[in-house]
């Protein structure tokens, strides 16, 4: 919404807090999870969807497919307020203007490094740096009337010169005013006192918006974020998953649940639809290739699970006695029945919207012939063998330079392990065979024999979707090539096979990047990475 009838929400209701979505932004910046655009088109829609109120969706002067990716949101977007990142310079808030102002509510979100830490990396005194501070916010303000200020490791800033700065950046015309703890450095005391001193001491305070933007270095993240909504932060910054650089950010899910299921003594109230976290969380996992730890707080695998005979023998008499919150309430089915070979198209649609994800019958179709195909080799297939496939189609749906046609693997006790590989390069067969020190090894020198590369692996992990000897193996490689990472992902019964459909995955992102990116520039410019406020 417009900045003005942000500011009219708070006057009628001072408990609405505000959902600043930096998914596109800080955490792609995590190493290895660039999204593709069209990946980012579709993580914007959902947030839109969802009630996400401010979509931060990318850093304009990063690069040429950044200010596109952010350009095109802000088209596009029907609700949410689209905002991109800026640098305190001149340059940086113009081209942030340019891709954010055909938005129906667009912001400029500029930052600085206000720490002693990082007051030394421009060489700046403090005073040269408050005169830096009200000249880009006033220039920022001329051209937005939504104007967003961070003062970058505010929590490791002086006291004193903090609220100096802020009182400038007020007067300058910033109508929201970041507090981040950009290394994860603070503790919920601290983060809940920073914010009320800052509301005591700086003049203007009462009249803008304060949002918390916290990192989870010392996992305290969300405590942290919690902490400062309950001194009167009214905008939380998070990202899906808690996705971001190092430990990560604040999650919104966890976040936005928190203050549902405990309203008691957290009275505060968002906009999100909950019943579309479990999907969003499953797309940003596939696009970006970091799947979800099992016991994640939310959306974990195992959040709603209860092994021990204890707590099944109280699920089964009262939910409520060891859940908090019911699966349905993020758009999870409660329950994990298997579907077999004879099942049919409606109880595959019906089965996937219990899931939390809906599908046009395009989709529907094309996830109905792989179900059928894995239901000829598993004697029953589980809901998260479901969503292996649905991930699994996604990783592979436009990427088509390779593909994998043939693969036979000999590997045993006597002898390296041998692979015999054929690949559909560009519509042409090629065929290769490697040996190795184990199968997957070889399959990968075949790879490299086929379509000759310099990416490194540096990234391969395994897991067993489901219990059994049938499971489906799911398999995530991440890979690097002058500079641009990429990510591959596959699942398969066949443990070898999902690996070199990673594999392969990996190699065609990674050839959709040389694509993309101009000659001698990388598209994930390290000295804006470096700089981007956390």
């Amino acid at each position: 919404m417009p900045q003005n009838r942000i500011q009219n929400n708070f006057a009628s209701d001072k408990n609405r807090v505000l959902i600043f979505d930096t998914t596109l932004r800080d955490g792609e910046q995590s190493p290895g999870a660039t999204m593709t655009h069209a990946e980012k088109l579709e993580i914007a829609h959902l947030l839109d969807e969802m009630g996400v109120d401010i979509i931060e969706a990318g850093f304009p002067i990063a690069s040429e497919g950044d200010f596109q990716a952010v350009s095109e949101i802000a088209k596009i977007t029907k609700n949410a307020t689209i905002c991109g990142l800026s640098r305190a310079n001149i340059r940086d808030i113009d081209r942030a203007w340019e891709a954010v102002k055909h938005a129906a509510s667009p912001r400029i979100h500029t930052f600085i490094g206000t720490s002693p830490q990082h007051r030394a990396i421009p060489n700046l005194t403090m005073d040269q740096m408050a005169e830096r501070i009200h000249e880009t916010v006033t220039h920022a303000r001329n051209l937005c009337d939504n104007v967003q200020w961070s003062p970058m490791d505010a929590t490791r800033t002086e006291h004193d010169y903090l609220c100096r700065v802020v009182e400038i950046a007020i007067k300058a015309g910033a109508t929201t005013i970041n507090i981040p703890d950009t290394v994860g450095y603070t503790a919920p005391r601290e983060s809940a006192d920073l914010i009320r001193m800052l509301l005591e001491r700086v003049p203007g305070a009462d009249e803008i918006i304060f949002a918390t933007h916290c990192h989870n270095d010392l996992g305290m993240a969300t405590a942290n974020s919690l902490a400062a909504v309950e001194a009167g932060a009214r905008q939380i910054e998070c990202t899906i998953n808690g996705l971001g650089e190092r430990a990560g950010n604040t999650a919104l899910e966890e976040v936005v649940m928190a203050m549902r299921v405990r309203h008691d003594i957290m009275p505060f109230d968002t906009k999100i639809d909950t019943t579309k976290i479990m999907h969003i969380s499953r797309r940003v996992a596939t696009v970006s290739g970091f799947p979800v730890q099992f016991n994640k707080a939310i959306v974990g695998k195992n959040a709603f699970a209860h092994e021990s005979g204890i707590h099944q023998d109280g699920m089964l008499k009262s939910a409520d006695t060891f859940e908090i919150m019911r699966p349905a309430d993020i758009g999870l089915a409660g329950t994990s029945l298997p579907l077999g070979k004879h099942s049919g198209r409606a109880a595959l649609r019906a089965k996937m919207r219990e899931l939390g994800i809906e599908m046009a019958d395009n989709q529907l179709n094309d996830l109905f012939v792989r179900f059928k195909a894995l239901a000829d080799r598993k004697k029953e297939v589980y809901d998260d063998d479901l969503i292996a496939l649905v991930q699994d189609a996604d990783t592979n749906e436009v990427h088509d330079t390779l593909q994998v046609k043939r693969l036979r693997v000999i590997c045993g006790t006597e002898g390296p392990a041998e692979a015999l590989l054929t690949l559909t390069v560009d519509g042409v067969d090629k065929a290769a065979d490697a040996t190795g020190d184990g199968p997957v090894d070889a399959a990968f020198k075949a790879i490299k024999t086929i379509f000759p590369h310099d990416a490194v692996l540096h990234v391969y992990q395994v897991h067993a979707v489901t219990e059994g000897t049938d499971a489906q193996a799911t398999v995530s490689v991440r890979i690097e090539e002058d500079g641009r990472i990429a990510t591959g992902m596959s699942a398969d019964t066949d443990t070898i096979t999902a690996s070199v459909k990673a594999y392969v995955n990996g190699l065609n992102r990674l050839i959709e990047r040389r694509k993309k990116t101009a000659p001698g520039v990388d598209h994930r410019d390290v000295s804006y990475k470096m700089s981007a406020e956390g």
